[in-house]
């Protein structure tokens, strides 16, 4: 779709200019890409359940996504899991005091890490991420039915277009209840699983 404006600007040089002209594609192919995944568009929500189906390859028991609240492709995204006394795992661990399993909550962070870094392509369901390394998790407070994750990952940096480090954090009512450092690779779906 072409855009049509007026721009007036004081001081406009051929750098700014470019900045702000890769600005205006970026937020252009991310409305594009989130209209791709989101048929339905609910307010506070870049993507429902029904989007994060159709990007990630995770199914129940194993999706611990919710919603993606927002999304800055290339930067940034948060997410959001519910956490329910429903959960499987709560029926071992442990019964009596349930607690959401750390290694859980890094897996729903690197979730949220692979709808970032699936959305750098434009065809993001016919790619995996992998991960590759995990690095200074910490585990600050439990998480108990009933409390809501809100998940957010930055991306660091990217190596050869397929290599992605990332910093993902956890959090309950403001409070930190986890966080790591993580290696991902992105590769096309229809690769197995080899090593790095």
């Amino acid at each position: 779709v072409p855009i049509k404006a007026q721009i007036l600007a004081a001081r406009p040089g051929h750098k700014a200019n470019v900045e702000f002209a890769k600005k205006i594609r970026q937020l252009y192919q991310q409305k594009k890409l989130v209209k791709k995944f989101q048929f339905v568009k609910k307010e506070g929500i870049v993507f429902d359940i029904n989007a994060i189906q159709r990007i990630l390859p995770h199914r129940y028991p194993f999706l611990l996504v919710d919603k993606i609240i927002h999304l800055e492709m290339d930067k940034k995204v948060v997410g959001i899991k519910n956490v329910t006394i429903n959960e499987p795992f709560f029926n071992g661990h442990f019964p009596g005091q349930p607690v959401m399993p750390g290694v859980l909550i890094v897996e729903a962070l690197a979730q949220v890490s692979g709808i970032l870094l699936l959305n750098t392509f434009t065809d993001p369901e016919n790619h995996l991420v992998y991960f590759m390394s995990i690095n200074n998790a910490k585990f600050r407070k439990p998480v108990m039915p009933g409390d809501q994750l809100t998940l957010e990952a930055d991306l660091v940096n990217v190596k050869g277009g397929k290599y992605f480090s990332l910093k993902g954090a956890a959090f309950v009512d403001g409070s930190v209840v986890a966080e790591a450092e993580f290696m991902a690779a992105m590769v096309p779906k229809e690769n197995k699983p080899q090593q790095y």
